[in-house]
């Protein structure tokens, strides 16, 4: 048979779709691949009041560290945060979008545009991501962190890469240190209690000790020996950063559990 019949019989009727090619000769596409920078773990919990987010400062090019005071912790507008992790040019560029999206569907509706609509948005560039993601150029995997103001809790949602939603009751995380740290999850709950139940204290302590983890266990996750992680949360007043004094008290707390 010959390779066009087996293509046509293969695929029936229809055309044959090609995915999209590199634009770029394979010799400078490779150059590309090996100066990439990627960003790595990014955590996302509720607590009694809100959400937390937190996430390791690194950012990484294949094994090479390019940048150890990455922010991966990005807010979108008043009541929203994206934890970013993956591809961090394709991230950045989709908060810029973000961003003048919200405003000017306010701006334009004179409304805030609602929660639904905003991960609408989400979704459509995290699917649009998809082809450069198959080619190992341009993925990213986000977690979206928003207060509902009618509802009035705080709500956590991630995404796959080909832009379906789900929403979690308690946490989320994404990146390369995720993997490590999924069981911990579980643990921490059957043992200590829901997340959405802790204080804020208690919840950014917990999530702080299960960055400490994944950066044990995951080359690409950095701790915090050098420059300290990042911390927001988001709540009824808004969000927030946790102050760097807190942070050194609660990973210097952490650390001593080592020794």
């Amino acid at each position: 048979m010959a390779d066009a019949d087996l293509r046509t019989l293969i695929a029936g009727a229809g055309p044959i779709v090609a995915m999209p090619q590199p634009s770029v000769p394979p010799a400078d596409l490779q150059r590309s691949l090996n100066t990439l920078v990627h960003g790595t773990t990014v955590i996302a919990v509720k607590y009694d009041g809100g959400v937390l987010n937190v996430g390791d400062r690194r950012a990484t090019a294949n094994y090479s560290v390019m940048y150890d005071r990455a922010e991966k912790v990005l807010p979108i507008d008043d009541y929203t945060l994206l934890a970013i992790s993956g591809s961090y040019a394709r991230a950045m560029e989709v908060v810029r979008y973000l961003r003048h999206s919200f405003r000017y569907f306010e701006r334009s509706q004179l409304q805030p545009m609602s929660l639904d609509g905003k991960l609408a948005e989400l979704a459509k560039v995290v699917a649009a991501s998809l082809p450069a993601a198959l080619q190992g150029i341009g993925g990213f995997i986000p977690v979206f962190s928003a207060y509902d103001r009618v509802s009035h809790e705080g709500r956590i949602f991630f995404y796959d890469a080909m832009g379906a939603r789900f929403e979690s009751t308690d946490y989320a995380a994404a990146g390369s240190g995720s993997y490590q740290i999924r069981g911990v999850f579980n643990y921490i709950v059957k043992t200590r209690g829901p997340f959405h139940e802790m204080s804020r204290s208690e919840a950014l302590r917990e999530a702080l000790l299960m960055l400490d983890i994944a950066a044990d266990l995951d080359a690409a996750t950095g701790g915090w020996s050098k420059v300290l992680p990042l911390a927001k949360t988001i709540s009824a007043e808004g969000i927030e950063d946790v102050a760097e004094d807190e942070l050194a008290a609660v990973t210097a707390e952490i650390s001593a559990l080592e020794r």
